[in-house]
């Protein structure tokens, strides 16, 4: 059963794991719920996903207004854009492989990403994956704030796991290994532990987003 959060059920979630772990309580009771973060699963969203990868949110938005400036962002005219042109627009040369690669997968049917709401999310990854520049990070991600699968924990997210640490310092030291085995005991809403703990990580340090 595929099992997905939205404006109804999404406090009433927190709340469950709130109840569970007193961190995740005090979380909520210094700086409230989260937002609830949310993106249309399209082409746009993936290469906005893309650009995001292992660099600021502030650097990629960048690029995306950027390339939003110049094109109506699909399959066609990425394809149709010239590396300069992609240059221009902030793109580094391997994120317009990963474009391209993308903008053909989907023109050929290889990939459909209209069709991914429907299935489980291990199908999701499995999908997401076979296209070059699509690893564990971002499908996560996708399944996150797309498809708000409720069930994801993107380990290889530098600001959610040094979220993690601060509100269990006794993890400091932690392998990716053993906090993918603590933060089992928020199944099956880890996405929204997720949400919770980049939440904490931007009040803290009153970023913008």
């Amino acid at each position: 059963m595929i099992k997905t959060f939205d404006k109804n059920n999404f406090h009433p979630f927190c709340n469950k794991l709130a109840k569970k772990d007193p961190e995740l309580y005090k979380v909520i009771e210094q700086y409230s719920y989260p937002p609830l973060w949310k993106r249309e699963p399209s082409f746009a969203t993936l290469i906005h996903i893309i650009l995001e990868q292992q660099v600021s949110l502030a650097s990629a938005k960048a690029a995306f207004n950027k390339l939003q400036e110049k094109i109506r962002i699909t399959p066609e005219r990425i394809l149709q854009l010239t590396e300069d042109e992609l240059k221009a627009c902030y793109f580094s040369r391997q994120k317009i492989k990963y474009s391209r690669h993308l903008a053909a997968t989907v023109l050929t049917g290889e990939l459909s990403i209209e069709g991914l709401a429907a299935k489980p999310d291990d199908v999701v990854k499995h999908e997401l994956k076979k296209i070059k520049g699509i690893g564990e990070w971002t499908a996560d991600i996708f399944l996150m704030i797309c498809l708000n699968r409720c069930d994801c924990f993107p380990a290889g997210d530098i600001a959610l796991i040094k979220s993690f640490k601060e509100i269990k310092p006794s993890f400091l030291k932690a392998t990716k290994e053993e906090i993918l085995h603590a933060v089992e005991i928020w199944k099956p809403y880890r996405t929204i532990a997720a949400y919770l703990l980049w939440h904490t990580y931007i009040k803290k340090r009153n970023l913008k987003y």
